[in-house]
């Protein structure tokens, strides 16, 4: 079986968050469907090692904000790349809370929805779970997030519990000529002829050249964590 076969499967890139009491977290995910019209039905998949995946089963509601083509890959790896565990990951995001109180991200977020959880399916290392909508708004009309477009124009990766991580085959499908570096801690690779303008580096930048001050612009992680690829 050829897995790269998978990549062609067409994603978008999401913000699901959830509440514990008075505690909020929120992860990146790529797979939200809708399942049913009526009533309104979508479908996530959450690694059950992931604090969101607890924080859902315990209140029964979560939000999923719809990411812009603008997100900042700081924004992505603030959810995608820690651990709720150790860090809260809503200081300093815009944010509100919704008819269920599950937090909605609102950070360049193209349209939200809320649900409430009706089903649940174990499918092994990821449990897939079904939310009647109780909610959604369009907040911007910027051009949503695909996945594809996260991996070959940002050029971010997959988080190791993400449903289509695939160890081994994460970078394959971006590297080219040119010295490029992959961090360690994440998977991002820096790639010279794009640079980091997100963050003042210019394109045509070559990693070496890079401030010892730079760091990862997913997990940031600090150069020395970064090897040539």
């Amino acid at each position: 079986m050829n897995p790269i076969a998978l990549y062609k499967i067409s994603y978008g890139l999401y913000i699901i968050s959830s509440k514990s009491g008075d505690k909020y977290n929120g992860q990146i995910a790529n797979t939200v469907n809708q399942v049913t019209a009526t009533p309104e039905q979508i479908a996530i998949a959450l690694n059950k090692e992931n604090l969101t995946h607890d924080y859902i089963l315990e209140s029964k509601v979560f939000s999923a904000s719809i990411l812009s083509q603008e997100a900042p890959m700081s924004l992505i790896g603030q959810f995608g790349f820690k651990t709720g565990r150790e860090v809260n990951k809503f200081t300093n995001i815009e944010y509100k809370l919704g008819q269920t109180g599950a937090p909605i991200v609102l950070d360049h977020t193209v349209t939200f929805l809320e649900a409430e959880l009706m089903n649940t399916m174990d499918v092994g290392t990821h449990t897939i779970m079904v939310g009647k909508v109780i909610d959604a708004d369009v907040m911007s009309q910027a051009e949503p997030m695909t996945y594809a477009y996260y991996h070959w124009v940002k050029g971010g990766k997959s988080p190791k519990n993400a449903p289509t991580y695939q160890a081994g085959l994460e970078g394959e499908t971006t590297q080219a000529t040119g010295e490029k570096y992959k961090c360690q801690i994440c998977g991002y690779i820096y790639d010279p002829v794009k640079g980091d303008p997100e963050h003042g580096v210019d394109p045509g930048t070559a990693f070496n050249d890079l401030h010892d001050s730079w760091v990862c612009p997913i997990c940031s992680a600090a150069k020395d964590k970064f090897d040539l690829v």
